[in-house]
């Protein structure tokens, strides 16, 4: 089977509001659209949705399920509006901007900066945050919508070492442009990454580390769902990213760096997005009780 489409995507915990979220970022953005909805009953949140959407070229998954975990800035979303592409591209930052501002909480004010003519940083009214940035026509093109790390605690000043390790985890691998921080930008030490982007599974991301005072770290509000063919693929990322026993479950797992991740068979989509509703049912159940996916077991729930 050759890979297609996204094989890295971000998937969103809400409490209950994923499709309504889906549907509002889906109205702000150029070029989106919600491609599934799916029931899952019985789950230990009770009765959930799975929402698949799709921002502007870019693919998401959300999950209703529950109150547990909340989004906090250390995984954002960086949205490069290229004036090399749209003419119009400050104009519509603006647009996205307000909108995403309503009910929404400002960290960085959308203004000029050193690094960009406009910038902004908003934590929208569902405490989803995203970086707007006008991007320098001089720079390399970058995809319109890529997940942003933040290290920042315990973490901090480990951005460049957590790039090297994904690196060698991942195929299509490959590092992007690395600024440093200088001289006299305190609390941030000189030399820790200010901003970065790499390419893994031919998804390119952003990392910083924040020195700042930061009451929050990586959660499982935002995972990173790593779509495998083969059970050897989905062994291979298990073995070399999973870093906490405990948190091991239903093909979640966390790294050493306490990023959430999500290793899934992409026939799993497939099952649940075109199974009956008993099919959906069992393999939500089969799901339930492992913590490294098994693909034999789930095709043998999805037949029955």
């Amino acid at each position: 089977m050759t890979k297609t489409g996204q094989n890295i995507v971000p998937h969103l915990w809400y409490d209950k509001e994923a499709k309504e979220a889906a549907e509002f970022y889906a109205s702000i953005f150029p070029e989106s659209r919600i491609t599934d909805v799916t029931p899952l009953d019985d789950t230990p949140s009770g009765d959930s949705h799975l929402v698949s959407f799709e921002l502007w070229g870019q693919k998401f998954l959300s999950i209703n399920a529950g109150p547990i975990f909340k989004f906090n800035p250390t995984v954002s979303f960086m949205v490069n509006f290229d004036p090399k592409k749209d003419k119009d591209a400050s104009e519509k930052i603006n647009k996205v901007w307000n909108k995403l501002s309503e009910g929404g909480t400002v960290l960085m004010p959308l203004d000029k900066y050193p690094f960009s003519d406009k910038y902004g940083w908003i934590q929208d009214k569902y405490g989803l945050s995203w970086q707007l940035i006008l991007t320098n026509p001089e720079d390399e093109e970058r995809p319109t919508i890529m997940p942003s790390l933040m290290f920042v605690g315990d973490q901090y000043n480990k951005a460049e070492e957590a790039i090297n390790y994904y690196l060698s985890v991942f195929n299509n691998a490959k590092k992007g442009s690395i600024a440093s921080y200088p001289q006299g930008m305190e609390p941030d030490k000189e030399g820790s990454i200010m901003f970065s982007d790499f390419i893994i599974e031919n998804q390119m991301l952003a990392a910083m580390d924040s020195a700042g005072n930061h009451p929050f770290s990586f959660s499982e509000a935002i995972s990173l769902t790593v779509y495998c063919d083969t059970q050897e693929e989905i062994d291979n990322y298990w073995n070399k990213l999973s870093a906490v026993p405990e948190s091991e479950q239903c093909g979640w797992l966390k790294d050493k760096y306490g990023m959430s991740w999500q290793i899934v068979p992409r026939e799993k989509e497939a099952m649940m997005n075109n199974g009956t509703p008993e099919q959906v049912a069992r393999v939500t159940q089969a799901t339930l009780k492992m913590k490294k996916l098994d693909l034999e077991e789930l095709q043998k729930a999805y037949r029955g």
